[in-house]
């Protein structure tokens, strides 16, 4: 009887650890949005970034190539010059190897010299003329000798000058191939990473972060930097314009799409968003109680709740939601939300920021 009491027991208590295993969600299974993105949208963000960091090269090496060809130019006119100066030399010798043959020809009488020395009627006459010969040989032998050393060295210099400037010029001509080569692979990889965050956006739901292997920052905690590192400053705090419905509250920063957007101080994500005119957004608090926006995103490389350093990059930058052109919409808050900022290139100065 007993042990039929306790199979009695045992059958709901089986049923409820059933049910409550059944509830729990696997450990595979995460929402939308809710941790790092391992797909095809992050390769493309990181490709992005390598690809900025290959142009970047390219210009370097580019621009220093056109500097060579700069300096290269001033030595080849340099080089043209003393070749002229060479070119005058040996028409200098051209000129004396004549005169001298005019004048052997006016002192024998339109004789050679040696026949002068055959038909001379005393020694004193013989020894004049082969003292005479020997002086005109020696000068024309020096001067036939110094005009081939001079047009041996310049058809050199010329072939060298030619050789160098024809070397430099296949350079530059590689170099501007690889530039131009990188910059539409840039150009293409942009336009895919643009395609979807506008995907997202209009479904209203974020990727995954893209988890980007930045570069050391080498910012300490307390550091306060730029949000984008290289820019164009453009629509300032404050103006006014058809695009926005009273007055511009942010400082927009003219930068391509794909460009690493950076936390500009050390703080903590509060909000994630890919919807409303902003498009793909992210607001962090930092310490004092204020907080930054940066907005119009194509990529984000942060989740929210995550705690980030100064310069950490948090995504990249877009024309996502109402935007006209690629850019990076930067807003200092006093709260999370819109319509509480203060003109955040004053914000910036006063951390030491001066952009």
């Amino acid at each position: 009887m007993r042990s039929y009491r306790r199979h009695r027991l045992l059958v709901p208590v089986l049923l409820c650890a059933l049910a409550v295993l059944a509830a729990r969600p696997t450990a595979a299974h995460k929402e939308p949005g809710s941790g790092p993105g391992t797909g095809p949208e992050t390769g493309l963000s990181a490709e992005v970034v390598r690809l900025y960091e290959e142009a970047a090269v390219a210009t370097q090496q580019y621009e220093a190539g056109r500097k060579q060809a700069d300096v290269q130019r001033a030595e080849a006119q340099r080089a043209e010059a003393l070749l002229d100066a060479q070119r005058r030399d040996i028409a200098a010798l051209h000129e004396d190897l004549g005169r001298i043959a005019r004048a052997q020809y006016r002192s024998s009488g339109g004789l050679p010299v040696a026949a002068h020395m055959i038909l001379a009627d005393s020694p004193e006459s013989l020894m004049r003329g082969q003292h005479v010969f020997s002086q005109a040989d020696l000068a024309v032998n020096n001067a036939i000798s110094k005009n081939r050393r001079a047009e041996a060295r310049l058809a050199a210099d010329e072939a060298k000058a030619a050789d160098r400037w024809q070397a430099l010029e296949r350079r530059n001509t590689q170099l501007a191939a690889l530039k131009a080569d990188i910059e539409q692979k840039l150009e293409t990889a942009r336009s895919e990473l643009q395609g979807q965050a506008d995907a997202a956006v209009a479904a209203g739901a974020c990727r995954g972060a893209a988890r980007l292997d930045q570069p050391a920052t080498g910012f300490s905690e307390g550091d306060w930097v730029a949000p984008v590192e290289t820019y164009e400053l453009s629509a300032s705090y404050g103006s006014g314009g058809a695009r926005w419905s009273n007055r511009h509250t942010g400082q927009d920063f003219a930068v391509p799409i794909g460009t690493p957007v950076r936390a500009v101080g050390a703080g903590r994500v509060v909000k994630v968003s890919c919807g409303g005119p902003f498009g793909m957004e992210v607001v962090l608090k930092h310490a004092g109680g204020y907080y930054t926006q940066y907005a119009h995103l194509a990529a984000l490389a942060v989740d929210q709740g995550e705690h980030v350093s100064p310069g950490q990059w948090i995504g990249q930058s877009g024309t996502t939601g109402n935007s006209t052109g690629p850019h990076l919409h930067f807003e200092a808050r006093v709260t999370a939300e819109s319509g509480s900022s203060v003109n955040p290139v004053s914000w910036l100065a006063a951390r030491g920021v001066s952009l």
